[in-house]
């Protein structure tokens, strides 16, 4: 029977949690898991990613309704006309 081996890639610039080497581990993906695995060391673990962060609000990707509709109204009040 033929077994399916899942291609591996390195991650740049992680670091190994086991022997602390740099550029030695690799990410790959096992029955709908990710596993990343030292190839110095072989520490492997399942990855357990949280859910995708939220993107930054700038203003490139902020439509203009909604900066429309965030803006408010402001009345100035000149100080000499108050009671």
């Amino acid at each position: 029977m033929f077994k399916y081996k899942a291609k591996k890639r390195f991650i740049a610039g992680a670091v190994c949690p086991k022997c602390s080497e740099m550029d030695k581990l690799t990410i790959y993906n096992e029955s709908g898991q990710d596993f990343r695995q030292c190839v110095k060391c072989g520490f492997n673990d399942k990855m357990l990613l949280q859910s995708d962060p939220k993107e930054l609000e700038t203003r490139v990707n902020v439509s203009k309704e909604e900066k429309l509709a965030e803006t408010q109204t402001v009345t100035l009040i000149d100080p000499k006309n108050i009671h």
